[in-house]
């Protein structure tokens, strides 16, 4: 029997919310995926917005385990609880500027903390426009320790119908920049 792929998901309050929960869904039905997930107090109400008031229970029940923002002594707190990596979707500039400078005051934060520690992946959407020199620098900082900075850009040249496409290939996209060879999920390619 092999050991299911750990997999940590958070949502923070940026707007985007829909991608988290995508990522979520598209985890779910994968064979040997243990999902984590983190949902920050604003991102419950941007869930709630922007998903639907059924988006957190329905996540809640897709996810292996859910844990409490405030749950510092959870155990993706640890580096030594083994996960593949984690996914921060949508990042908030707040989130991002508190990874970037060690600011570990909740749940989500520190697990992103430990990834770069134990030098895992750690993948942040961040979801914010137009951008300062304040909100670059965190960019920076956060590349610097080891993140991944991954806008939720859309590929427009996959010639989308639906907003739903936009979010199913965003979603996508971040799943595979986590490198599982059993997580990989199909994206269509540039035919240019």
């Amino acid at each position: 029997m092999t050991t299911p792929e750990r997999v940590i998901v958070a949502i923070s309050g940026a707007s985007g919310a829909a991608i988290g929960a995508r990522i979520v869904e598209r985890l779910a039905p994968l064979g040997g995926c243990e999902i984590h997930l983190i949902v920050s107090p604003a991102a419950e109400r941007t869930l709630a917005t922007e998903v639907g008031p059924d988006a957190l229970p329905r996540l809640r029940r897709l996810a292996t385990h859910y844990h409490a923002h405030d749950d510092i002594g959870a155990c993706i707190a640890s580096g030594s609880f083994q996960v593949s990596g984690m996914i921060v979707a949508p990042c908030s500039i707040r989130t991002l500027s508190a990874i970037a400078w060690g600011q570990l005051d909740n749940l989500l934060v520190r697990a992103a903390d430990v990834q770069l520690k134990e030098r895992r992946r750690l993948i942040l959407m961040v979801r914010e426009a137009p951008l300062h020199l304040g909100h670059l620098r965190a960019m920076v900082q956060a590349t610097e320790i080891g993140a991944i900075i991954f806008p939720p850009t859309p590929a427009f040249y996959l010639m989308p119908e639906t907003v739903s496409q936009l979010i199913d290939n965003i979603a996508a996209r971040a799943i595979n920049l986590m490198t599982i060879k059993t997580l990989i999920v199909p994206v269509p390619e540039w035919r240019g």
